[in-house]
């Protein structure tokens, strides 16, 4: 480890944060994937783990729980892994927005003749390189699970955590993913696209070692979606952002609905945190913001409450982060998903100090 003065500016040196920790010293690597390919509303998260490693460099890192939270061991999977990752995901952006432009009848924006064998063709193409992505995020985190180390991905569209969840499968027979988000992205290949930002819930229902998946601040759902919770029988688990609210205007407080979130949730809990179920001047630029939502305390509440609760912490992504694309000097995306990513990680390096 180099001399590193948590007091003083950061220079940037590839990791987030600017920590000086190498892949060998470090406990938890974060895995940067940007990859943006079928949001079908607004993109710009494959942009999201670059701006919030700019960002990163600028916080302060003190925390008042965890006084030594940046000496934890904070390491970054380098950038450049993951090149190939972004040139498919640009390569293949262009392929989705056809798929769903024909969809949503909009022909206008679509070459001439273009028809449903094209479609068929593009939605192929797409689902081929989520496939990829998936096989290639597996076998990054099961090199570094299989080196001792802890994982965590920052995205990129929340399609992309799927061969994280299938890693972590191979090591855990049963944990929880407790899910974050203003959606309960449980459609089955939404706009024909199985691996959608929209059905990555509904995708990890498929790898039997997730036992259970507890919804925290939805708001924006679908019907069939429902009918899916309520098949589940209990393997789906939801507190609705309306839910969480009346709740709180009739007196209770955000302790206890903390307290019957975690009391949900089995012995290993995976954190899946789409930056969305913040509320939406916290992240502006995201691709499909929804009004209402939790705010940054509530969130530091839940999480420090998970902390504390004796439950195993086993690996975390946070996505759906976007920079504004109009203003590259405006960094308040970044910076906010920065700071979620420095609190998801000390929450899961810090339980081994509680």
């Amino acid at each position: 480890m180099t001399p590193f003065d948590p007091n003083h500016a950061c220079a940037p040196n590839g990791n987030f944060f600017g920590f000086p920790y190498t892949e060998e010293e470090a406990s938890l690597i974060l895995i940067p994937v940007p990859w943006d390919v079928t949001t079908s509303y607004r993109p710009g998260t494959a942009q999201g783990p670059q701006a919030i490693l700019d960002a990163s460099i600028q916080l302060d890192f003190f925390d008042f729980e965890i006084p030594e939270a940046w000496n934890l061991g904070i390491g970054s999977s380098p950038m450049e892994r993951s090149s190939a990752i972004a040139r498919k995901s640009a390569a293949l952006r262009p392929v989705a927005e056809r798929a769903i432009a024909f969809q949503e009848k909009n022909f206008q924006s679509l070459p001439d003749n273009y028809g449903e064998k094209d479609l068929a063709r593009d939605l192929a193409q797409v689902e081929q390189g989520g496939e990829e992505l998936g096989r290639w995020l597996e076998k990054t985190c099961l090199e570094y699970l299989q080196a001792g180390k802890a994982t965590a991905v920052v995205g990129g569209d929340h399609s992309v955590p799927l061969g994280h969840f299938r890693a972590l499968a191979s090591k855990y027979p049963d944990f929880a993913i407790l899910h974050l988000d203003a959606h309960a992205d449980l459609r089955k290949a939404y706009e024909g696209f199985r691996y959608s930002h929209a059905s990555i819930m509904h995708n990890a229902l498929q790898i039997g070692n997730i036992s259970r998946i507890v919804q925290i601040g939805i708001r924006d759902v679908c019907q069939e979606e429902q009918e899916r919770v309520k098949a589940s029988q209990g393997r789906i688990i939801q507190f609705p952002d309306l839910f969480l609210q009346q709740a709180l205007l009739e007196g209770r407080n955000w302790a206890d609905c903390c307290r019957q979130i975690l009391e949900t949730l089995p012995s290993k809990v995976y954190v899946s945190f789409d930056i969305d179920v913040l509320e939406p001047s916290l992240c502006p630029h995201t691709g499909t913001p929804v009004p209402g939502g939790l705010g940054f305390a509530q969130i530091r509440y839940l999480l420090s409450a998970l902390r504390r609760s004796g439950k195993e912490i086993i690996g975390f992504d946070l996505c759906e982060v976007a920079p504004d694309p109009l203003n590259p000097e405006n960094e308040w995306d970044g910076n906010v998903g920065a700071r979620i990513l420095y609190m998801l990680s000390n929450t899961l390096l810090g339980q081994k100090t509680h």
